[in-house]
């Protein structure tokens, strides 16, 4: 102490022999370290009191060498050093940090460095003091000393994410994670602080030092919380992130944004993924599904920003989203989409809108199940029983077959999607109903239930931002309300159909839109009519105990594409494309009449209620001048036109209310046709 008094040439020969005198005797017993460390402890804490700057300066230094390879001793050797040793020394820190905040300067850098340590300890008082001793230095030593504090911003903050990862002790995470939230508080209010705090960063420029020294730790570290914590904590580190991104966000400068997203995609790369399946599929069904949601909230928080920057990036992230096996993470794709669209594309510009239907055209064709029409058992892999055994338990429950969408789950009153739940998945139930399908068959058919999921989810997303959340439902509501009170002029009205996206919609991209309908709407029918493909399937243990169907997904797509048609139809301001859209029509209702006239299941007919319906109702608002042009350019399915809009329509609804065949209906009309 006597060299150190020195106040323009102290000699700190002293200080340095007691540090490595120290290090050679880490070997002796907790007994004579304890009473060691009594002296010494207190001799460290005095000198780093120095007034003389490079005395205390030299003396935490001193210190951190010192705890630190007090800490690390048992990494090297494999020996536990006594809790009592470890406690001392950060205890020892800990009276520094509390008696001279003021003065310790420069030195913070290296009280973090122990203290980083120290959150991996495994000691819960240990880890309980170093963690208190780094609270108290983030909320009050930063509040009153921020200029002189920030060269160890980064490092404070990196220390608080190694607390919130040691997984010992989860309720000192989730206070760690409030605190890295809190130094984003200080990011904001002290942007002035990081543009003058030059040191290592005279390369960055000072209107990028608040990005590249304050915001871009807070973040970068909350991901690394992420990728390496358990559920509840890194769902918390998730939900800051975020939180932060929404609150300081409009600060951000563009390119500061390609940064920050570099580091939140990674929570999707699937090479960092766990190689267990299920700790990864529950890392797909919660942090990723989480993750896509809060990105898209980011995204239309900050449209006018991100619109270039991120969109891109969006909809990659949402089509590979809809290629994992995951059921939970495939549905939220679809169901973000269709929240980005609806809440943004007001505001979408004639290009983005072109990057949207190519999207949602992308995902429609690598999620159409091809492999339910190919798929063929193995040779005499259902040989047991005989073939009339076979036929005549299939002929009982031929009118039982069971829709593959009816696991998917239901969609709010104003036909939104409910928010990820804990219910059972599509695959779940496939497992519970029939467990006779071999392991390779069972993966294979739960991804190919994924995607009948996947094309449901996509067909009514298009509805939704065609005509807005709802809006067909209530159609359709209205439609049957109609035919029940026998109304002649079926004048159905929507008030929310001006809501959707529909009037922003160039013509040509309703038309790619509706091919992706029709493409999914024949596959379906290719597939319900395919007796012997659904039987095969059946027996292999596809999906329940009745033969697997495609019935909404075939009645759905034609529907929203029926609408789309007929609007489009109607609309004066589309007249440059009637023709098209009229010979579109045209085809449309010829196939599907001409389909529906072959059903012989009761069931199946009756799938197209409502489509009926809408069919019949449409064509009846058509004008007597457009079906008399029509039917003088066209011919026998004109006429079919013509009949259903010149016979007493309420005629036909009457039937249905009394619960005649519509099918007979048909069957009439197209006798009449021919004759």
């Amino acid at each position: 102490m006597d060299e150190l008094l020195s106040a323009t040439h102290p000699r700190m020969f002293s200080l340095q022999k007691i540090v490595e005198i120290s290090y050679y005797n880490m070997g002796r017993i907790r007994l004579q370290w304890s009473r060691i460390w009594e002296v010494i402890g207190d001799h460290f804490n005095k000198v780093g009191c120095n007034p003389n700057e490079d005395v205390a300066i030299f003396a935490v230094d001193s210190l951190r060498q010192l705890s630190m390879k007090f800490l690390e001793k048992e990494a090297v050797d494999g020996r536990m050093m006594s809790p009592t040793i470890r406690d001392m020394v950060v205890r020892c820190i800990a009276q520094m940090v509390n008696s001279q905040a003021a003065n310790i300067r420069s030195g913070w850098k290296n009280i973090f460095s122990v203290f980083h340590l120290a959150a991996s300890d495994q000691d819960e008082s240990i880890v309980e003091l170093a963690f208190q001793t780094t609270g108290h230095i983030v909320t009050i030593v930063f509040e009153k000393h921020f200029p002189a504090t920030i060269d160890s911003f980064q490092d404070a903050v990196k220390c608080l994410s190694e607390f919130a990862c040691n997984a010992a002790f989860p309720d000192t995470s989730m206070e760690a994670i409030r605190l890295i939230r809190h130094c984003a508080k200080y990011v904001s209010d002290r942007p002035q602080a990081f543009k003058e705090y030059t040191s290592d960063d005279m390369n960055v420029a000072p209107e990028d030092r608040v990005w590249v020294r304050g915001w871009f730790p807070i973040l970068f570290e909350l991901s690394c919380i992420i990728n390496r914590c358990k559920l509840d904590v890194r769902t918390r580190g998730l939900t800051v992130m975020f939180e932060i991104m929404k609150t300081y966000g409009h600060t951000y400068e563009k390119h500061w944004w390609q940064d920050l997203f570099r580091i939140v995609f990674r929570i999707f790369d699937n090479m960092k993924l766990p190689e267990q399946q299920t700790e990864k599929a529950e890392w797909m069904t919660t942090t990723c599904n989480h993750a896509l949601y809060a990105i898209c909230d980011v995204f239309t928080q900050y449209l006018e920003v991100l619109s270039d920057v991120l969109l891109d990036d969006i909809f990659a992230q949402l089509y590979w989203c809809v290629q994992q096996d995951n059921e939970q993470l495939a549905r939220s794709g679809t169901n973000c989409l269709e929240n980005v669209v609806i809440l943004n594309g007001e505001k979408f510009t004639l290009e983005i809108w072109d990057k949207t239907c190519t999207c949602m055209l992308d995902i429609f064709k690598t999620t159409i199940p091809h492999a339910l029409l190919t798929w063929r058992p193995v040779s005499g892999e259902f040989s047991s029983g005989s073939p009339s055994d076979a036929k005549e338990k299939l002929d009982t429950i031929s009118q039982k077959s069971v829709d593959i969408n009816d696991s998917i789950q239901p969609r709010s009153s104003d036909g939104r999607p409910y928010q990820p739940s804990s219910g059972s998945t599509a695959g779940e139930e496939m497992s519970k109903t029939r467990p006779t399908a071999k392991f390779p068959e069972q993966k294979l058919f739960a991804a190919l239930l994924i995607k009948c999921v996947v094309q449901l989810e996509l067909i009514q997303t298009i509805d939704n931002i065609v005509f807005f959340p709802a809006t067909s439902k209530k159609e359709d509501a209205e439609n049957l309300a109609a035919a029940q009170r026998d109304a002649v002029d079926f004048d159905v009205h929507v008030d929310t159909q001006d809501q959707g996206m529909y009037r922003f919609l160039t013509s040509q991209q309703l038309f790619k839109l509706l091919d992706c309908l029709l493409e999914s709407h024949r596959f379906a029918k290719a597939f319900n009519s395919n007796n012997e493909q659904r039987t095969a399937l059946w027996k292999a243990g596809f999906k329940g105990k009745s033969k697997p169907n495609l019935l909404k997904q075939e009645t759905s797509s034609l529907a929203c594409g029926l609408r789309i048609l007929f609007r489009m139809y109607m609309d004066e301001s589309r007249t440059s494309a009637w023709e098209e859209v009229q010979q579109r029509l045209l085809n449309v209702c010829s196939e599907a009449l001409s389909y529906f006239l072959t059903l012989t299941s009761e069931s199946h007919r009756e799938a197209w209620t409502n489509l009926l319906l809408l069919f019949l109702t449409k064509v009846l608002k058509i004008s007597d001048e457009r079906v008399t042009s029509v039917r003088a350019h066209h011919g026998c399915l004109s006429l079919i036109l013509a009949l259903l809009a010149s016979v007493k329509m309420f005629l036909l609804f009457t039937l249905w209310v009394s619960h005649l065949d519509l099918w007979r209906v048909f069957k009439v009309l197209h006798w009449q046709c021919a004759f």
